[in-house]
Protein backbone atom coordinates (compact mmCIF):
# COMPACT_ATOMS: atom_id res chain seq x y z
CA UNK A 1 0.00 0.00 0.00
CA UNK A 2 1.44 3.28 -0.82
CA UNK A 3 1.84 5.69 1.82
CA UNK A 4 1.05 9.10 2.54
CA UNK A 5 1.04 10.98 6.13
CA UNK A 6 1.05 9.16 9.39
CA UNK A 7 -0.02 5.57 9.60
CA UNK A 8 -3.11 6.48 6.43
CA UNK A 9 -2.27 4.37 3.35
CA UNK A 10 -3.83 3.95 -0.15
CA UNK A 11 -5.14 0.80 -0.93
CA UNK A 12 -4.89 -1.61 -3.86
CA UNK A 13 -8.94 -1.41 -3.95
CA UNK A 14 -8.58 2.97 -4.02
CA UNK A 15 -9.88 3.35 -1.01
CA UNK A 16 -7.44 5.44 2.16
CA UNK A 17 -7.11 3.13 5.21
CA UNK A 18 -5.86 4.98 8.75
CA UNK A 19 -4.45 3.40 11.45
CA UNK A 20 -4.58 3.95 14.93
CA UNK A 21 -3.26 3.25 18.22
CA UNK A 22 -6.83 1.74 20.36
CA UNK A 23 -5.10 -0.38 23.40
CA UNK A 24 -2.67 -2.41 24.10
CA UNK A 25 -3.40 -6.30 25.58
CA UNK A 26 -2.99 -8.05 28.60
CA UNK A 27 0.52 -8.70 27.34
CA UNK A 28 1.35 -5.33 26.30
CA UNK A 29 1.53 -5.62 22.78
CA UNK A 30 -0.19 -2.75 20.43
CA UNK A 31 -3.57 -3.20 19.36
CA UNK A 32 -4.46 -1.41 16.32
CA UNK A 33 -7.79 -0.26 14.80
CA UNK A 34 -8.76 1.16 11.43
CA UNK A 35 -10.81 3.56 10.00
CA UNK A 36 -11.52 3.75 6.01
CA UNK A 37 -12.60 6.54 3.41
CA UNK A 38 -12.60 7.21 -0.32
CA UNK A 39 -10.65 10.56 0.28
CA UNK A 40 -6.88 11.39 2.03
CA UNK A 41 -9.06 14.16 3.47
CA UNK A 42 -11.59 11.94 5.20
CA UNK A 43 -9.40 9.10 6.78
CA UNK A 44 -7.35 12.31 8.11
CA UNK A 45 -9.98 13.71 9.85
CA UNK A 46 -11.55 10.11 10.95
CA UNK A 47 -7.90 9.27 12.30
CA UNK A 48 -7.65 12.73 14.02
CA UNK A 49 -10.60 12.33 15.82
CA UNK A 50 -9.90 8.39 16.44
CA UNK A 51 -6.42 9.33 18.19
CA UNK A 52 -7.96 11.95 20.60
CA UNK A 53 -10.05 9.75 21.74
CA UNK A 54 -13.46 11.42 21.26
CA UNK A 55 -15.13 8.49 19.73
CA UNK A 56 -16.60 5.31 21.19
CA UNK A 57 -16.04 2.15 19.38
CA UNK A 58 -17.56 -0.66 20.88
CA UNK A 59 -17.66 -1.49 24.58
CA UNK A 60 -14.68 1.21 24.85
CA UNK A 61 -15.84 4.12 26.50
CA UNK A 62 -14.83 7.36 24.98
CA UNK A 63 -12.72 9.43 27.45
CA UNK A 64 -14.68 12.17 29.08
CA UNK A 65 -14.04 15.72 27.43
CA UNK A 66 -15.09 18.64 28.13
CA UNK A 67 -17.28 21.19 26.17
CA UNK A 68 -14.47 23.33 25.72
CA UNK A 69 -11.83 20.71 24.19
CA UNK A 70 -14.88 19.46 21.27
CA UNK A 71 -14.99 23.62 20.43
CA UNK A 72 -10.81 23.72 19.74
CA UNK A 73 -11.21 20.71 17.50
CA UNK A 74 -14.33 21.48 15.71
CA UNK A 75 -13.18 24.81 14.75
CA UNK A 76 -10.11 23.46 13.36
CA UNK A 77 -11.43 20.79 11.53
CA UNK A 78 -14.86 21.23 10.56
CA UNK A 79 -15.17 25.18 10.78
CA UNK A 80 -11.67 26.84 9.77
CA UNK A 81 -11.87 24.96 6.28
CA UNK A 82 -15.60 25.77 5.43
CA UNK A 83 -16.54 29.23 6.24
CA UNK A 84 -15.02 32.91 5.72
CA UNK A 85 -11.94 34.24 7.78
CA UNK A 86 -13.94 36.94 9.28
CA UNK A 87 -17.03 34.24 10.00
CA UNK A 88 -14.27 32.01 12.14
CA UNK A 89 -13.22 35.11 14.08
CA UNK A 90 -16.77 35.95 15.06
CA UNK A 91 -17.65 32.71 15.83
CA UNK A 92 -14.29 32.41 18.14
CA UNK A 93 -15.58 35.60 19.54
CA UNK A 94 -18.79 34.55 20.36
CA UNK A 95 -17.32 31.44 21.89
CA UNK A 96 -14.77 33.18 24.06
CA UNK A 97 -16.98 35.61 25.77
CA UNK A 98 -20.23 33.83 26.24
CA UNK A 99 -20.05 30.50 25.30
CA UNK A 100 -16.84 28.83 27.49
CA UNK A 101 -17.08 30.84 30.37
CA UNK A 102 -20.48 29.20 31.00
CA UNK A 103 -19.76 25.73 29.94
CA UNK A 104 -16.24 26.11 31.70
CA UNK A 105 -16.45 23.22 33.68
CA UNK A 106 -18.95 21.18 31.74
CA UNK A 107 -18.30 17.80 29.95
CA UNK A 108 -19.89 17.71 26.45
CA UNK A 109 -21.74 14.06 27.61
CA UNK A 110 -23.54 15.64 30.22
CA UNK A 111 -24.78 18.88 28.78
CA UNK A 112 -28.96 19.37 29.14
CA UNK A 113 -31.91 21.22 28.22
CA UNK A 114 -31.83 22.64 31.59
CA UNK A 115 -28.26 23.83 31.57
CA UNK A 116 -28.74 25.71 27.91
CA UNK A 117 -31.95 27.36 29.21
CA UNK A 118 -30.10 28.45 31.90
CA UNK A 119 -27.21 29.67 29.58
CA UNK A 120 -29.86 31.36 27.75
CA UNK A 121 -31.04 33.52 30.76
CA UNK A 122 -28.16 34.53 31.65
CA UNK A 123 -27.57 36.15 28.45
CA UNK A 124 -30.87 37.89 28.90
CA UNK A 125 -29.80 39.29 32.01
CA UNK A 126 -26.70 40.60 30.60
CA UNK A 127 -29.09 42.75 28.41
CA UNK A 128 -28.16 41.64 24.89
CA UNK A 129 -30.24 42.01 22.32
CA UNK A 130 -32.47 38.92 20.92
CA UNK A 131 -30.42 39.04 17.57
CA UNK A 132 -27.23 38.72 19.30
CA UNK A 133 -28.97 36.17 22.00
CA UNK A 134 -30.48 34.27 18.74
CA UNK A 135 -26.57 34.04 17.40
CA UNK A 136 -24.95 32.71 20.35
CA UNK A 137 -27.36 30.21 20.45
CA UNK A 138 -27.52 29.22 16.55
CA UNK A 139 -23.43 28.87 17.29
CA UNK A 140 -23.80 26.36 20.28
CA UNK A 141 -26.65 24.48 18.37
CA UNK A 142 -24.00 23.64 15.65
CA UNK A 143 -21.76 22.85 18.01
CA UNK A 144 -23.84 20.10 20.19
CA UNK A 145 -24.93 18.92 16.68
CA UNK A 146 -21.68 17.60 15.47
CA UNK A 147 -20.84 16.49 18.78
CA UNK A 148 -24.28 14.49 18.24
CA UNK A 149 -22.91 13.70 14.82
CA UNK A 150 -20.08 12.33 16.10
CA UNK A 151 -21.64 10.29 18.82
CA UNK A 152 -20.50 12.47 21.56
CA UNK A 153 -23.82 13.90 22.99
CA UNK A 154 -26.98 11.40 23.29
CA UNK A 155 -29.84 13.29 22.77
CA UNK A 156 -30.59 16.56 21.05
CA UNK A 157 -30.84 18.82 24.32
CA UNK A 158 -31.13 21.99 22.08
CA UNK A 159 -34.37 21.16 20.99
CA UNK A 160 -37.75 23.12 22.56
CA UNK A 161 -35.14 26.02 23.58
CA UNK A 162 -37.39 28.96 24.74
CA UNK A 163 -35.71 32.22 23.09
CA UNK A 164 -36.04 35.71 23.62
CA UNK A 165 -38.62 37.20 20.95
CA UNK A 166 -37.16 39.16 17.73
CA UNK A 167 -37.71 42.64 18.17
CA UNK A 168 -38.43 44.08 14.60
CA UNK A 169 -36.58 46.73 14.48
CA UNK A 170 -38.51 50.38 12.56
CA UNK A 171 -36.33 51.08 10.14
CA UNK A 172 -36.43 54.96 8.98
CA UNK A 173 -34.55 56.32 5.95
CA UNK A 174 -33.21 59.92 5.83
CA UNK A 175 -36.27 62.61 4.80
CA UNK A 176 -35.77 63.81 1.25
CA UNK A 177 -34.49 67.05 2.66
CA UNK A 178 -31.82 65.56 5.19
CA UNK A 179 -30.65 63.74 2.29
CA UNK A 180 -30.33 66.91 0.49
CA UNK A 181 -28.34 68.53 3.01
CA UNK A 182 -25.79 65.41 3.31
CA UNK A 183 -25.19 65.25 0.05
CA UNK A 184 -24.31 68.69 -0.68
CA UNK A 185 -21.68 67.72 2.02
CA UNK A 186 -20.79 65.26 0.66
CA UNK A 187 -20.17 66.17 -3.01
CA UNK A 188 -17.53 68.76 -1.38
CA UNK A 189 -14.72 66.24 -0.44
CA UNK A 190 -12.02 66.06 -2.44
CA UNK A 191 -12.27 62.26 -2.82
CA UNK A 192 -14.66 59.79 -3.73
CA UNK A 193 -17.58 59.98 -0.91
CA UNK A 194 -18.72 56.50 0.81
CA UNK A 195 -21.94 58.77 1.63
CA UNK A 196 -22.48 59.07 -2.63
CA UNK A 197 -21.71 55.22 -3.03
CA UNK A 198 -24.21 53.95 -0.31
CA UNK A 199 -27.26 56.57 -1.22
CA UNK A 200 -27.16 55.68 -4.62
CA UNK A 201 -25.75 52.57 -4.59
CA UNK A 202 -26.62 51.03 -1.65
CA UNK A 203 -23.84 49.13 -0.81
CA UNK A 204 -22.78 47.95 2.64
CA UNK A 205 -20.50 50.16 4.76
CA UNK A 206 -18.21 47.01 4.35
CA UNK A 207 -18.47 46.96 0.64
CA UNK A 208 -18.01 50.23 0.06
CA UNK A 209 -14.26 50.11 1.97
CA UNK A 210 -13.49 47.01 -0.80
CA UNK A 211 -14.65 48.41 -4.04
CA UNK A 212 -11.65 48.93 -6.15
CA UNK A 213 -11.34 51.00 -9.81
CA UNK A 214 -11.09 48.12 -11.09
CA UNK A 215 -14.04 47.11 -10.00
CA UNK A 216 -15.92 49.53 -12.21
CA UNK A 217 -16.47 48.89 -15.15
CA UNK A 218 -16.85 52.54 -16.69
CA UNK A 219 -17.34 51.46 -20.67
CA UNK A 220 -20.62 49.01 -20.25
CA UNK A 221 -21.63 51.60 -17.12
CA UNK A 222 -21.33 48.90 -13.83
CA UNK A 223 -19.79 48.34 -11.00
CA UNK A 224 -18.81 44.50 -9.46
CA UNK A 225 -19.19 43.47 -5.66
CA UNK A 226 -16.25 41.63 -4.77
CA UNK A 227 -15.29 41.74 -1.71
CA UNK A 228 -15.86 43.58 1.50
CA UNK A 229 -13.79 44.91 4.65
CA UNK A 230 -14.69 44.17 8.08
CA UNK A 231 -13.06 44.78 11.72
CA UNK A 232 -13.38 41.62 13.78
CA UNK A 233 -12.47 41.37 18.08
CA UNK A 234 -9.93 38.73 18.44
CA UNK A 235 -9.02 39.17 21.63
CA UNK A 236 -10.48 39.45 25.13
CA UNK A 237 -7.43 40.14 27.19
CA UNK A 238 -7.10 43.35 25.38
CA UNK A 239 -10.86 44.79 24.62
CA UNK A 240 -9.95 46.90 21.63
CA UNK A 241 -7.80 44.63 19.75
CA UNK A 242 -9.28 44.13 16.37
CA UNK A 243 -8.00 43.09 13.21
CA UNK A 244 -8.73 43.83 9.85
CA UNK A 245 -10.29 41.36 7.52
CA UNK A 246 -10.40 41.05 3.57
CA UNK A 247 -12.96 38.74 2.76
CA UNK A 248 -15.58 38.09 -0.43
CA UNK A 249 -18.76 39.18 -0.18
CA UNK A 250 -21.71 38.70 3.06
CA UNK A 251 -23.60 35.78 0.54
CA UNK A 252 -23.31 34.55 -2.89
CA UNK A 253 -26.39 36.66 -3.50
CA UNK A 254 -24.17 40.10 -2.19
CA UNK A 255 -21.74 39.50 -4.99
CA UNK A 256 -23.37 40.74 -7.75
CA UNK A 257 -23.32 43.84 -10.33
CA UNK A 258 -24.99 47.03 -9.73
CA UNK A 259 -25.80 49.30 -12.14
CA UNK A 260 -24.36 52.86 -12.55
CA UNK A 261 -26.68 55.57 -13.55
CA UNK A 262 -25.08 58.53 -16.05
CA UNK A 263 -24.50 60.89 -12.66
CA UNK A 264 -22.92 58.18 -10.46
CA UNK A 265 -20.93 57.52 -13.72
CA UNK A 266 -19.92 60.88 -14.39
CA UNK A 267 -19.05 61.13 -10.80
CA UNK A 268 -16.74 58.70 -10.72
CA UNK A 269 -15.12 59.20 -13.63
CA UNK A 270 -13.99 62.51 -12.08
CA UNK A 271 -12.59 60.96 -8.73
CA UNK A 272 -10.77 58.58 -10.68
CA UNK A 273 -9.07 61.24 -12.47
CA UNK A 274 -6.89 62.41 -9.15
CA UNK A 275 -7.04 59.47 -7.36
CA UNK A 276 -3.77 57.71 -6.39
CA UNK A 277 -5.35 54.52 -4.84
CA UNK A 278 -6.38 51.35 -6.18
CA UNK A 279 -9.40 51.61 -3.49
CA UNK A 280 -12.52 54.11 -4.83
CA UNK A 281 -12.57 55.68 -1.04
CA UNK A 282 -8.92 55.91 0.03
CA UNK A 283 -7.04 56.84 3.09
CA UNK A 284 -3.27 57.16 2.62
CA UNK A 285 -3.94 55.93 -0.72
CA UNK A 286 -4.81 52.60 0.65
CA UNK A 287 -8.28 51.74 1.74
CA UNK A 288 -10.51 53.64 3.98
CA UNK A 289 -11.67 50.56 6.68
CA UNK A 290 -15.01 50.70 8.17
CA UNK A 291 -13.64 53.09 11.22
CA UNK A 292 -12.57 55.48 9.31
CA UNK A 293 -15.45 55.55 7.05
CA UNK A 294 -17.62 55.88 10.04
CA UNK A 295 -15.90 58.67 11.74
CA UNK A 296 -15.96 60.39 8.36
CA UNK A 297 -19.25 60.19 8.06
CA UNK A 298 -20.66 61.33 11.74
CA UNK A 299 -18.13 64.15 10.47
CA UNK A 300 -20.24 65.44 7.47
CA UNK A 301 -23.45 64.81 9.39
CA UNK A 302 -22.85 67.36 11.72
CA UNK A 303 -21.71 69.76 9.20
CA UNK A 304 -25.13 68.54 7.30
CA UNK A 305 -27.36 69.99 10.86
CA UNK A 306 -29.19 66.65 10.29
CA UNK A 307 -29.96 64.28 13.52
CA UNK A 308 -27.29 61.87 14.30
CA UNK A 309 -27.26 58.53 12.37
CA UNK A 310 -25.68 55.53 11.21
CA UNK A 311 -24.13 54.98 8.25
CA UNK A 312 -26.28 52.23 7.50
CA UNK A 313 -29.10 54.52 7.23
CA UNK A 314 -28.18 55.47 3.72
CA UNK A 315 -28.71 51.93 2.28
CA UNK A 316 -32.34 52.38 3.91
CA UNK A 317 -32.88 55.48 2.38
CA UNK A 318 -31.34 54.24 -1.05
CA UNK A 319 -34.14 51.31 -1.04
CA UNK A 320 -36.93 53.37 0.53
CA UNK A 321 -36.31 56.09 -2.58
CA UNK A 322 -36.05 53.07 -5.00
CA UNK A 323 -39.43 52.03 -3.69
CA UNK A 324 -41.04 55.41 -3.53
CA UNK A 325 -40.06 54.99 -7.45
CA UNK A 326 -42.20 52.14 -8.14
CA UNK A 327 -39.25 49.87 -8.40
CA UNK A 328 -40.55 46.22 -8.34
CA UNK A 329 -39.31 44.12 -5.17
CA UNK A 330 -37.55 41.67 -7.28
CA UNK A 331 -34.91 43.80 -8.44
CA UNK A 332 -34.67 46.11 -5.24
CA UNK A 333 -33.67 42.36 -3.43
CA UNK A 334 -31.14 41.79 -6.81
CA UNK A 335 -29.57 45.21 -6.03
CA UNK A 336 -29.42 45.34 -2.30
CA UNK A 337 -27.38 41.67 -2.73
CA UNK A 338 -30.33 39.96 -0.23
CA UNK A 339 -30.06 35.98 -0.05
CA UNK A 340 -34.27 36.46 -0.82
CA UNK A 341 -37.26 38.63 -1.98
CA UNK A 342 -38.52 37.44 1.69
CA UNK A 343 -35.79 39.15 3.12
CA UNK A 344 -36.49 42.18 1.36
CA UNK A 345 -39.84 41.84 2.11
CA UNK A 346 -39.25 41.59 5.75
CA UNK A 347 -36.97 44.41 6.36
CA UNK A 348 -38.53 47.13 3.74
CA UNK A 349 -42.53 46.25 4.60
CA UNK A 350 -43.24 49.39 6.19
CA UNK A 351 -41.53 50.96 3.68
CA UNK A 352 -43.77 50.09 0.71
CA UNK A 353 -46.86 51.33 3.07
CA UNK A 354 -47.21 54.30 0.88
CA UNK A 355 -47.39 52.14 -2.48
CA UNK A 356 -50.10 49.86 -1.13
CA UNK A 357 -51.80 52.89 -0.12
CA UNK A 358 -51.62 54.53 -4.07
CA UNK A 359 -52.82 50.76 -4.84
CA UNK A 360 -55.66 50.82 -2.98
CA UNK A 361 -56.52 53.93 -4.66
CA UNK A 362 -56.55 53.03 -8.00
CA UNK A 363 -58.66 50.09 -7.18
CA UNK A 364 -61.09 52.45 -5.46
CA UNK A 365 -61.73 54.58 -8.66
CA UNK A 366 -63.09 50.83 -10.05
CA UNK A 367 -65.77 50.90 -7.82
CA UNK A 368 -69.15 52.03 -8.96
CA UNK A 369 -70.54 54.96 -6.95
CA UNK A 370 -72.94 53.85 -4.47
CA UNK A 371 -75.70 56.39 -5.45
CA UNK A 372 -75.07 54.93 -9.35
CA UNK A 373 -75.63 50.95 -7.87
CA UNK A 374 -79.35 51.76 -6.19
CA UNK A 375 -80.61 52.95 -9.64
CA UNK A 376 -83.05 50.69 -11.54
CA UNK A 377 -81.77 52.08 -15.02
CA UNK A 378 -77.97 51.24 -13.96
CA UNK A 379 -78.96 47.21 -14.24
CA UNK A 380 -81.14 47.56 -17.23
CA UNK A 381 -77.92 49.31 -19.05
CA UNK A 382 -75.55 46.59 -17.60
Amino acid sequence: MAKKGENIYKRKDGRWEGRYIKGRSKTGSIKYGYVYAKKYKEVKTKLIVMKAGLIEKENQKSEEKLLKEWCDFWFEYEVKPAVKSSTYAQYQWLCLAYIYPFFENCYLHNVTKDDIQRFINSLEKQNLASGTIRNIFTLLKKILISAKNNDLLKGSPYKKIRLPHKKKKMLSALSRSDQRKLEIVALKEKGCSPIILSLYLGLRIGEVSGLKWSDIDFKNEIVYIKRTVSRVKTSLKTENKTNIIISSPKTEQSYRIVPLSKKILYYLIEKKKNSDSEYVVACRSNLAEPRVIRYRFKSAVKKAGIPDVHFHILRHTFATRCIEMGTDIASLSRLLGHTSVKMTLDIYTDSMLESRKKIVQRLDQLMIDESIATTPEYFQDS
